[in-house]
């Protein structure tokens, strides 16, 4: 059962959510005290046991799983070995009775993020969903940022030529020159133009500028996601003269203007 709420276009998050509860009416009371809007979730599904809910996990893969420790068919602590097993990156929050807790114990060991202790209320339930919902946007933030970084860095170690890895290090250095030219680079590097535009396109397999795009652009994702310098100041630190020329350049190579890949809008 899938009940959907709507979601302004500034919520960051767009989480799917699977609510695990044995009594039914337990299990509605819970589903009613989330604040849909508030906490950016799209869709919320719903279980009356393990099995059930392994069907829903399968098609749906939620993003959070909220569920009793204690059910019938499939207990939460093998419900979780098998989450976790298949879907590492789910956030799974126990539901448990004191009688309980120390299964709850057991199941953050074996990778739960967090547990309520009955009888719950709105704001147990809004702390513990906001707090699991940070904890996997800065995981993935902070994944995001170290692919990125191996993007930028990428073609400088020492298993690379030393000539690709000067190419590349003069323009990472200078990627803040609007007026970087691959006449400047070839000057830097003691090349005539045409050798080093040659170059360029067999080492690093495309042309200087789109070489250059990507690096601003490259940049400039790392610079939104762990500074707080606004999208003029980032746009210059990258090298473009107009902010709204940087923005429209960034859309069309990441699909979300600068502000929206800030805020880890995937949806408008």
């Amino acid at each position: 059962e899938m009940l959907t709420r709507d979601w302004s276009s500034d919520v960051c998050s767009s989480d799917l959510l699977l609510v695990i509860e044995d009594e039914e009416l337990v299990r509605k009371g819970i589903v009613s005290l989330i604040d849909y809007d508030k906490l950016g979730i799209e869709a919320v599904y719903e279980a009356g046991d393990g099995n059930a809910a392994l069907d829903i996990i399968r098609e749906k893969q939620p993003d959070i799983v909220l569920s009793d420790i204690n059910m019938p068919r499939m207990d939460g602590i093998t419900l979780a070995k098998k989450i976790k097993s298949a879907y590492p990156k789910t956030g799974i929050i126990f539901l448990t009775g004191y009688d309980y807790f120390d299964y709850a114990v057991e199941a953050l060991k074996l990778g739960a993020d967090d547990y309520i202790l009955k009888p719950i209320s709105k704001n147990d339930v809004e702390q513990i969903l906001t707090k699991t919902i940070k904890k996997r946007e800065e995981k993935e933030k902070n994944e995001q940022i170290n692919d990125l970084l191996l993007t930028v860095d990428s073609g400088i170690s020492e298993n690379e030529s030393s000539r690709r890895g000067k190419i590349e290090s003069i323009i990472a250095d200078n990627l803040h020159d609007p007026n970087l030219s691959l006449k400047d680079i070839a000057s830097k590097l003691g090349f005539s133009v045409s050798y080093l535009s040659t170059m360029i396109k067999k080492d690093l397999g495309i042309n200087f500028q789109e070489y250059v795009i990507e690096q601003r652009i490259a940049k400039a994702k790392i610079l939104l996601l762990t500074t707080d310098m606004k999208i003029y100041e980032i746009a210059e630190n990258v090298g473009f003269y107009d902010v709204n020329y940087f923005s429209a350049r960034f859309k069309h190579h990441v699909g979300m203007t600068p502000r929206q890949y800030q805020r880890g809008v995937t949806k408008e």
